[in-house]
């Protein structure tokens, strides 16, 4: 399968004319938020608004955005606060139907997307059939960046060839949707009330239910942590174990569709080693928070 290419001449006055908010869920994020919100403001083209939802943060995590925003008084970042439940899922939720732009754009606090990345999100919605778009990542804290985006790229396109096209992945902290797609599938999406699911997968299914498209855009491109590899074994094989429940809660069967999880559990230890070794030589502190 090879991604659909942009075709720049026909895109442009579509996609320049798409209103992009950035939501960032935040809970104790703050080793990383500045550098997140850094990089949301300083785009090629700027995006409409850029929305913290803080979810009951104990550290510095709201204070620094405040910072940012007496910083940056023309940038249009947001905070807002959702504390009525702690979890990434409501969280999500309330920044994205607190959202006001037409394409609804949702990282991660520990994310750092590329400086053309609310453009590269306009041209990958400018065809209308689009209703969601995802990209790959670059691993910021692990050595050969270059090569893991590549490799990620890949592993991402392979996922679509043994989907059949059947389902395409977002992938949460690198995904932006239509409003108007949020709106068909927000009071269907799962809360996942035990933390079993993979949230972003959860989404493409229901997006799937729908038959609303999701575009595969390598041009759209976030930097993010490997800071999951920090996870003892035990923790990781639960996460990497999400796709299962969340498979199982979608009665989705395809066997296929179980390859991630075969590369997640194979990279482990070896990706483990190199940060270990990365960090060392390059003195960065241990990252750690997220919902």
């Amino acid at each position: 399968m090879s991604p659909h290419r942009p075709n720049p001449t026909a895109q442009a006055d579509a996609s320049a004319a798409l209103s992009v908010s950035i939501v960032i869920p935040a809970y104790n994020e703050e080793s990383v938020i500045r550098q997140c919100l850094i990089a949301a403001i300083y785009q090629s083209v700027p995006a409409g608004e850029i929305i913290v939802v803080d979810n009951k943060s104990t550290d510095r995590t709201v204070q620094i955005v405040r910072q940012m925003q007496t910083e940056y008084p023309d940038t249009p970042i947001k905070l807002l606060s959702q504390h009525t439940e702690q979890g990434l899922i409501p969280t999500r939720n309330y920044g994205l139907n607190h959202a006001n732009g037409q394409i609804l754009g949702r990282i991660d606090a520990d994310s750092v997307i590329e400086p053309d990345w609310v453009e590269q999100v306009q041209k990958a919605f400018a065809d209308d059939n689009v209703q969601a778009a995802t990209g790959p990542v670059v691993y910021y804290d692990m050595p050969m960046r270059r090569f893991g985006l590549k490799a990620d790229d890949r592993m991402r396109q392979l996922m679509l060839r043994l989907a059949k096209h059947q389902y395409h992945f977002l992938f949460g902290s690198n995904m932006a949707l239509r409003k108007s797609a949020w709106e068909q599938i927000c009071d269907e999406a799962c809360r996942d009330e035990k933390d079993e699911m993979h949230e972003d997968i959860d989404l493409s299914l229901h997006l799937a239910e729908h038959q609303l498209k999701v575009q595969y855009w390598p041009q759209m491109v976030s930097g993010m942590s490997a800071r999951r590899l920090e996870d003892s074994p035990k923790d990781y094989r639960y996460y990497v174990r999400r796709f299962d429940r969340t498979y199982k809660a979608h009665n989705v069967t395809k066997m296929a569709l179980k390859a991630p999880m075969v590369v997640f559990f194979s990279v482990y230890f070896p990706a483990k080693l190199l940060r270990a070794i990365h960090t060392a030589n390059t003195g960065q502190p241990t990252r750690r928070g997220g919902i």
